[in-house]
């Protein structure tokens, strides 16, 4: 299965769509969704906060304030599907212009998507200590400081790849390197 999904993933690495998954997400990130000093207390922008500290910001939001951050947290799904897309078929045009075909990192294009996974998690349990409002249940303020923090972490990895792939791609100066063929790479 993971194998599969990855090499869906680099059947579609082709320069003109990732260039419009680039374009779909800087026009996404660029949207005036929210009031910008409602969005400076966000927590998905945060690393390392504790379930006190959530707590807090939930409360800081206001009652409107509140209903706005589900719907900007509901919006978010679009733009982490877009993110996710946008890293995984990069890292997937840069691998096969890295390395070969049948190399085991070919496969690596799959960790934007547990990036994404945990961006999904945090959005669910930020979404949850603001329904739940006035209830302060700890374990769901901590499930989303966790959720955070692993998305920051997945997020250097992210980059990590891309520079990778990056200098290796330009050390075989962006040619790729065989055909390629996905139904060759290794199973995970």
């Amino acid at each position: 299965m993971l194998r599969d999904l990855s090499n869906r993933l680099h059947a579609h690495a082709q320069g003109w769509l990732i260039l419009v998954v680039i374009a779909l997400f800087v026009l996404l990130i660029n949207l005036p969704l929210a009031d910008p000093a409602l969005l400076s207390r966000s927590l998905d922008g945060r690393f390392g906060y504790t379930a006190s500290d959530a707590f807090s910001a939930v409360s800081s939001y206001g009652e409107d304030g509140r209903l706005q951050m589900i719907w900007i947290h509901l919006a978010d799904f679009i733009l982490i599907a877009v993110y996710t897309a946008m890293f995984s078929l990069g890292i997937s045009w840069l691998f096969q212009r890295g390395f070969k075909p049948v190399s085991r990192v070919q496969t690596l294009n799959l960790v934007p998507i547990l990036g994404g996974i945990f961006d999904v998690l945090e959005n669910i349990w930020i979404m949850a200590l603001i329904l739940v409002y006035p209830t302060q249940p700890r374990i769901v303020g901590w499930l989303a400081t966790t959720s955070t923090m692993a998305k920051y972490g997945m997020g250097v990895i992210i980059l990590a790849l891309l520079a990778f792939g990056l200098v290796r791609a330009a050390l075989n100066r962006f040619k790729p390197q065989g055909d390629v063929e996905v139904d060759r790479l290794p199973s995970m």
